[in-house]
């Protein structure tokens, strides 16, 4: 008979320390510098600036936690760490990170807070709107879109493949950041236009890197607010990590707006790290629901059968839930 021991619990409680040990890995641009290739650990840290009593044991410990890779005492980028850690690649996810580090992980310090209260507990408890002041600044915003594709990429391929696009011609990312869907959904299905919806603020961002993508001619940028303004009419609405910002009213509010902008057997995509609906399994949905009680006035995450009991009560006569990719999932509403 195995006896109980208090691993899992111990390895919980401080996985902080392993998350900072990224964090501040990204912050630094260890992997960055490694993308160059290998090096010798002792150049690698006067290359980072690491003092010499911190550089052996943190590189080291990359290596434990599989971020890093060491033959002797050389080290190197893994496949995944190359990939989606090198802010020169544009497949970087390094500034979803870069934010947790920067933002999120002083915030969570104070999760028994809202825990109790209900109160966001980051910028607004001074007093301060983040998403004014992030929209009020083109580098700041620019950086913030970057890190939504980062993000979004690996669900937007799979929507890509796993949407049946071919039964329709056009479609409108709603809050499109930089446009990774889009640019996605239309490289996969050149028979589609399209575009994205967002604030004014973020059409050069955009435009720029529909333009990069080769694609100006498909996507076209929508200017407005969601919550003032009518959704633009297309045969396919996609809002992606959207409606986790908003308290169920607003959620309602929005799903009934892409109704009435959708033609009859059009379809909304909206894709989340949904819950499960056993509300057991996906944990990174369970964690996220918890960042937007610290994010956010009344924002929660959900499960496919909540969206899909929304859907209806909006009007849509058929919805379906389907896997993406990790934790996310699209529910599916047909008109």
């Amino acid at each position: 008979m195995n006896a109980v021991t208090p691993d899992a619990i111990l390895q919980l409680g401080f996985a902080f320390w392993g998350s900072k040990t990224l964090l501040s890995a990204v912050e630094l641009g260890v992997f960055t510098a490694l993308a160059q290739g290998p090096q010798d650990g002792d150049a690698l840290a006067r290359r980072l600036g690491l003092h010499p009593r911190s550089a052996r044991d943190f590189l080291d410990a990359l290596v434990a936690l599989r971020m890093l890779e060491r033959d002797g005492s050389s080290y190197r980028n893994t496949e995944a760490g190359d990939l989606f850690l090198d802010r020169n690649k544009p497949s970087y996810v390094g500034g979803m990170l870069e934010m947790g580090n920067q933002r999120l992980y002083p915030f969570w310090g104070a999760l028994t807070e809202a825990l109790r209260t209900g109160e966001p507990q980051n910028e607004a408890r001074r007093g301060e709107d983040f998403f004014a002041t992030l929209y009020a600044d083109p580098a700041r915003l620019e950086g913030f879109l970057k890190a939504m594709t980062g993000i979004s990429l690996g669900a937007a391929r799979a929507i890509a493949e796993k949407f049946p696009w071919q039964k329709y011609r056009s479609f409108i990312d709603v809050g499109a950041a930089q446009g990774a869907v889009p640019v996605q959904v239309a490289r996969a299905h050149p028979h589609l236009t399209g575009g994205g919806f967002d604030l004014p603020q973020v059409r050069p961002v955009f435009e720029q890197y529909v333009q990069a993508n080769g694609l100006a001619d498909r996507l076209r940028f929508h200017e407005g607010n969601f919550f003032a303004d009518p959704l633009p009419r297309a045969d396919v609405l996609v809002m992606g990590h959207i409606l986790h910002d908003w308290n169920l009213e607003e959620k309602r509010q929005l799903l009934a707006k892409a109704h009435a902008a959708l033609p009859e057997g059009g379809a909304l995509i909206v894709y989340e790290a949904l819950i499960d609906d056993d509300r057991r399994r996906n944990a990174f949905g369970l964690l996220m629901s918890l960042n937007m009680l610290i994010e956010t006035p009344g924002g929660f995450d959900y499960t496919g059968a909540d969206c899909i009991g929304w859907m209806r009560e909006a009007g849509f006569r058929e919805a379906y839930v389907e896997h993406l990719v990790g934790p996310d999932s699209m529910v599916v509403g047909i008109r």
